[in-house]
């Protein structure tokens, strides 16, 4: 008996990276999973490979980035498997460049995938849990939201705003019976493999697995998980830590 059986999860922007690896974990628990990914070819080997240990998966090539889009790919969900019960917000792009340099199209672009569709899918998943009376579990990812990186004023920025809305989300939703966390993982991936340094140059990064935040991932979307909501938590190798939501410190008069 696996923690998600008999569950249903999209997965968006998982045919590649860190998502491939999220759709890999809730499988293999037992979710049944919508691999969504606008490139079919490769969410239909990651398809593959969860049938291949005997999971349950289709693809899904709609976009994140336009509500219908976002409502197409929660109906693949509850058509194919008769409901949704986590939507992890997954899909993601860069276009990383020092700030100065940054154009406008450049922040437009990492903006509409993250922020937008994030607020896209959680909507519909929301939205189809509260129809359902089943509750759920809606998941985020705010890589470099709480540090920053070089290079990355667009991509911290729509990481940040996911983070704000996952505290949000959490008050509103707990009504519903729907939790919502997000995590800050950890992997090298094809978007990730690569870091700009202080002197303007690519870097290469260590190299670690992608599939190592699943545990932390089965968990929040299993009925043990059920008191945890309104978290954002670091993942990945063998890290797993609490990102304190933003506080008011000592008084300065």
């Amino acid at each position: 008996m696996g923690l998600l059986d008999g569950k249903a999860a999209v997965v968006t922007g998982s045919g590649r990276g860190i998502g491939r690896g999220h759709a890999l974990q809730l499988a293999k628990a037992g979710a049944s999973v919508v691999v969504n990914d606008i490139d079919g070819e490769v969410a239909a080997e990651v398809v593959a490979e969860i049938e291949g240990f005997g999971g349950s998966a289709i693809v899904n090539t709609d976009s994140v980035g336009d509500k219908s889009g976002a409502d197409a790919i929660v109906a693949t969900c509850r058509e194919a498997f008769g409901g949704i019960d986590i939507m992890l917000a997954n899909a993601g792009i860069v276009r990383d460049r020092t700030f100065l340099k940054m154009t406008e199209e450049e922040f437009d672009l990492v903006m509409n995938v993250h922020v937008k569709g994030t607020f896209l899918c959680h909507q519909a998943a929301a939205l189809a849990m509260q129809e359902q009376g089943t509750g759920g579990v809606l998941l985020a990812t705010v890589s470099a939201a709480h540090f920053g990186n070089f290079g990355q004023t667009n991509y911290a920025g729509a990481k940040g705003a996911i983070a704000s809305m996952t505290y949000t989300l959490a008050m509103e939703l707990a009504r519903y019976g729907i939790r919502v966390n997000a995590i800050s993982p950890s992997g090298t991936t094809r978007m990730s493999d690569t870091y700009i340094g202080p002197d303007g140059k690519k870097h290469a990064m260590p190299y670690i697995d992608p599939e190592l935040n699943g545990p932390v991932l089965v968990y929040l979307c299993s009925d043990e998980g059920n008191y945890v909501s309104g978290q954002v938590f670091g993942t990945g190798g063998e890290r797993i830590s609490i990102l304190n939501q933003p506080s008011y410190g000592h008084t300065l008069i």
